[in-house]
């Protein structure tokens, strides 16, 4: 941490990077980038540290999408070398929009993206059961198909077609850690993005890529813990956590103890590959840190839920 400034780790829901009414094309995603990075400098403003983790959950599933549509003219890239390009063109973005934000503000500050490896357990459960749809649809025929051929995992994805589907371990460490640290305070750093490459370490100390989408809120707490912040912001589509969400009696919580959340995950309130990883992985970082709080709020009232003022703060 620099001087006084406090450290904190931004992780960016899809809402960040694509609006879901408008086209899917890199110049959408560019404009809806500026927009939220308008939101983040006001952060850096309030004299802020900050390191940004993004996801890449659509952008992945596009690139995928491209790759296997020209199967007949080039080889369809492996899935971790997909995700380290959504790394490079989000986090490219990000660098031009958030540079833009910045200098309306009469403010230079170096923006840069690590392309990130993050080792997660060859052991991991959730390599035999893969859960994550990724990339395109296909029918019945295709889907066994390339099983057969590919030995990928099939799931027949609620009625509109077969996916493949891939494993979502807990990330255990982060290989450019180091490098993320050195550039903390000397610059703006995009870390783990999509929640990092995937890798297993070998026995001979190597890494090899997987097939496998690692949660990118897991991945910003680890950071988060990694580089002692001072706190973990998650940034997402709804102002607060709530209960009964969508139903008649929901009920927003501003304040949330480790102990109230735990018992809500297990009243089944939060809604898995949404809510509820945020939750937990909130839970994380403040077991892990006591007296540091962890807090989930929309990004257009980022700047409030600093200052108390909206948002769910976790203690």
């Amino acid at each position: 941490m620099t001087g006084s400034k406090k450290r904190i780790v931004i992780a960016l829901g899809g809402n960040a990077l694509q609006d879901s009414n408008g086209p899917a094309t890199a110049e959408a995603q560019l404009e809806v980038a500026k927009k939220t990075c308008e939101y983040i400098a006001e952060i850096v403003n309030r004299n802020y540290e900050i390191v940004i983790v993004h996801g890449n959950g659509p952008q992945v599933g596009r690139i995928l999408a491209a790759s296997e549509a020209a199967k007949d003219i080039t080889p369809v890239m492996p899935f971790d070398v997909v995700g380290a390009m959504s790394q490079g063109y989000i986090g490219y973005h990000i660098q031009q929009a958030l540079g833009m934000a910045l200098a309306k503000q009469g403010r230079s500050i170096p923006v840069s993206t690590i392309v990130t490896q993050v080792v997660v357990d060859r052991d991991d459960p959730a390599f035999q059961n893969p859960t994550k749809p990724i990339g395109s649809f296909y029918t019945e025929e295709e889907a066994k198909t390339l099983m057969k051929e590919k030995g990928y995992v099939m799931k027949e994805d609620a009625g509109r077609g077969w996916r493949r589907v891939v494993a979502s371990p807990i990330p255990q460490r982060i290989v450019e850690i180091d490098t993320v640290k050195q550039l903390c305070g000397s610059c703006i750093v995009i870390a783990a993005g999509g929640g990092g490459v995937p890798v297993i370490e070998l026995p001979d100390g190597s890494l090899e890529g997987v097939a496998a989408v690692i949660d990118k809120d897991f991945a910003a707490e680890l950071l988060a813990e990694q580089l002692e912040a001072d706190m973990l912001l998650i940034l997402t589509a709804v102002d607060r956590v709530a209960l009964n969400y969508k139903q008649p009696n929901q009920k927003d919580l501003d304040a949330l103890t480790v102990e109230e959340a735990e018992k809500y995950i297990a009243e089944g309130h939060f809604a898995p590959g949404s809510m509820l990883p945020k939750v937990q992985a909130a839970i994380k970082f403040v077991k892990a840190n006591p007296g540091k709080k962890a807090i989930i709020a929309s990004l257009s009232k980022a700047v409030e839920a600093l200052e108390g003022e909206s948002g769910t703060v976790i203690t």
